[in-house]
């Protein structure tokens, strides 16, 4: 993995050094917008409104737009003066019943790697964490936007959560809940009895994902019968090995697609590959 930040946990007088890493990673096949007829690539280009002119990425600002229709131009001056005292720092602001942070709060999750200097003291925040039953509440400034965040302890390391503002979240809104329904008792027994009967342990390693599994099926086919399109103008690559897995070939997809352009100021940075880092034999701070 590649970390994505660098920077520390602070709680009291503590300061624990740590990486930032993506936890994880969205594993959707990726489509290109393409002309029917031939597979050629369809372009997008940024064009100014009022002269008709193409404009750079480089000339490209951050604007506010009133009701007036009148905009508010922000120059990455004016950004880089908003204070973001959280800048590089991890900064606890307490600790809370790991229940009050409900999930509809969670917004990303990321693993915290500790530099050699700062492994034991690491080690003794983790345990203590665990051991609580508690999570960090914390704030974080990530890519010049300051968040919410919840720290906890998953397979030995400390993860943070990003939590979405309180008004982030809608307030639900439903004509039934101010409508009085009855629920007879012999109807709540039933369906408790029937919660009870499907109850099992939740194992996350016996789900899949049928569409994806089914889109590859489909990829793989067409690449196994040739049903290939190879728009006008581009070179036929060198003959060699192809992957025989289908994995393989999106992987390598992946990688000369983000090797091939630089990412944008408003893209988050990711590990082309992230995976979960091995649970590693957990080791108790010495007194």
């Amino acid at each position: 993995m590649r970390s994505i930040w660098a920077g520390a946990i602070s709680f009291g007088l503590v300061v624990i050094p740590v990486k930032l890493y993506a936890a994880t990673e969205q594993r959707d096949i990726a489509f290109r917008q393409v002309h029917r007829k031939d597979g050629a690539r369809i372009q997008f280009r940024r064009f100014c409104t009022l002269d008709g002119e193409e404009v750079p990425y480089s000339d490209i600002a951050k604007g506010y737009e009133l009701p007036t229709g009148d905009m508010v131009v922000l120059t990455d001056e004016d950004l880089a003066d908003l204070p973001l005292v959280t800048a590089h720092r991890i900064e606890v602001l307490h600790f809370a019943p790991s229940a009050q942070v409900e999930p509809i709060y969670a917004n990303k999750s990321y693993y915290t790697e500790p530099d050699p200097a700062g492994v034991r003291a690491y080690v003794l925040f983790r345990d203590a964490l665990e051991d609580s039953g508690k999570v960090a509440v914390a704030k974080v400034a990530l890519r010049q936007r300051e968040a919410l965040a919840a720290l906890r302890v998953r397979e030995g390391v400390i993860t943070m959560e990003t939590l979405l503002w309180p008004d982030e979240v809608r307030k639900p809104d439903f004509a039934f809940l101010d409508e009085e329904i009855e629920v007879r008792s012999q109807e709540l027994k039933m369906a408790a009895s029937l919660i009870d009967t499907m109850t099992e342990d939740f194992d996350p390693d016996q789900y899949h994902d049928d569409y994806r599994e089914a889109l590859e099926a489909v990829i793989r086919a067409k690449i196994e019968g040739n049903d290939l399109v190879r728009p006008a103008g581009l070179e036929a690559p060198e003959p060699k090995g192809q992957p025989a897995d289908l994995t393989e070939i999106l992987r390598a997809s992946v990688a000369a697609v983000k090797s091939g352009r630089a990412p944008k100021d408003d893209e988050e940075p990711q590990d082309d590959r992230a995976k979960p880092a091995k649970s590693k034999p957990r080791r108790k701070a010495s007194a």
